[in-house]
């Protein structure tokens, strides 16, 4: 039963139709001869497929190998373009719940290139505090380089207010960037209408292969590129082109994007049930996250007295696959810097557990999950304490 879609969802079947008719052909996008032609047909009608589902022009399409590649293209292009305009402008306002595809890269940036960061706090639910940015902004505009806050979060699934973000920093004339990764595909996202400057998408997260992604860049954004070489991608992501991934990605998000409005109401109808089973099993465990404005498809709890990890592993044998959050920290033993942001203690992050829905998940999965969390959990709470009263023994013996 395979609860874990917001770390990669299987291959949709327009997509899969896409890539394997590619893989049999052959030809460099970039190439004059008639192979090279005929794959570059490909890439940009694959371009303008994507660029109607993500609500942009072709022109602001520039294909990478997935979201963090995006979004490091966008946040160090941003930063580097922006700065070299104007010296003055070298701090980064971020969300203090991004991805590690977004945190790291502002972190990098911070040791290496002298960037001033602000994280910007969150409420509760995991939601960006408008009056601390507001408040950042009235301060001093004139030194910011760039904002960053993901469109939604991929732990938690808190819908951000991305056009009341951009709309604050277009007062300002300082480009918003978003990692937009968890969003596309299962709310309606639109680039021109958001007023970003850059957004970040990926294909396995909606039914594509792994490997492709992009980053849609406003026409009069400038962008200093992170890699040079054959100047592909607007000059702003050299090397060749993986056309098979490309056509699989646009015939992915075509499919996700036309079926939006039912799927998305049929997948928080099971997000929905999913809550009310654990909420009636386990009365104790806490929903994390919005009520109302998250994800159709996530839901996150934690679960007192327990590691996310035991619980985890126990539901793993049990047949059902969930995660502790973003997939691309897991197995690092410390608590999530997002419920961390939202204020929980590093005892109460440490009980986390995700459950995200997808095109392939059905009552069934979910009633799997129903039926089997309250022996896991049970078992679970169970190590958890006998691991900490065993702590508390040795360190009273002097042997910790």
């Amino acid at each position: 039963m395979y609860l874990d879609h917001a770390a990669t969802t299987p291959l949709s079947a327009p997509a899969l139709a896409a890539l394997t008719t590619e893989l049999s052909r052959s030809g460099n996008p970039s190439s004059l001869h008639g192979s090279g032609r005929r794959a570059r047909r490909v890439v940009e009608d694959a371009r303008e497929t994507l660029a109607r589902a993500a609500g942009a022009h072709p022109s602001e399409v520039i294909f990478t190998s997935g979201g963090t590649e995006a979004d490091n293209l966008a946040v160090k292009g941003l930063y580097w373009a922006r700065r070299a305009a104007d010296p003055r402008r070298m701090r980064i306002l971020c969300s203090a719940i991004e991805h590690p595809a977004v945190q790291d890269t502002v972190e990098w940036l911070e040791r290496h290139e002298g960037a001033q960061v602000t994280w910007l706090s969150v409420t509760a639910e995991g939601i960006v505090r408008l009056d601390a940015l507001e408040q950042e902004l009235d301060d001093s505009a004139d030194e910011i380089a760039l904002i960053t806050v993901m469109w939604a979060n991929n732990e938690v699934g808190a819908l951000q207010p991305m056009s009341s973000i951009t709309a604050a920093a277009a007062a300002h004339g300082i480009p918003v960037h978003s990692d937009a990764v968890q969003a596309f595909g299962s709310v309606p996202v639109s680039f021109a209408e958001s007023g970003l400057a850059t957004m970040a998408v990926s294909g396995h997260k909606i039914g594509g292969p792994v490997g492709v992604g992009a980053l849609l860049v406003g026409r009069a954004v400038k962008l200093t590129p992170v890699q040079h070489g054959g100047g592909q991608e607007r000059d702003i992501r050299s090397g060749t082109l993986d056309t098979a991934g490309i056509a699989a990605f646009a015939a992915a998000a075509d499919d996700v994007v036309t079926n939006l409005p039912e799927e998305s109401v049929r997948i928080a109808s099971l997000r929905d049930r999913l809550i009310a089973g654990v909420e009636r099993e386990i009365p104790e465990a806490v929903l994390r996250g919005p009520r109302t404005e998250r994800l159709p498809g996530n839901a996150h709890f934690t679960f007192p007295g327990c590691e996310g990890d035991s619980l985890l592993f126990l539901l793993d044998v049990a047949g059902v696959e969930s995660s502790t959050g973003s997939a691309c920290t897991a197995g690092v033993p410390r608590p999530s810097h997002v419920l961390l942001a939202m204020g929980l203690s590093e005892t109460e992050a440490r009980g986390a557990q995700r459950f995200s829905l997808g095109h392939t998940s059905t009552t069934q999965d979910v009633d799997a999950l129903v039926a089997a969390v309250p022996e896991a959990y049970e078992r679970a709470r169970k190590a958890g304490m006998s691991g900490h009263a065993s702590s508390i023994r040795t360190a009273g013996t002097g042997f910790n």
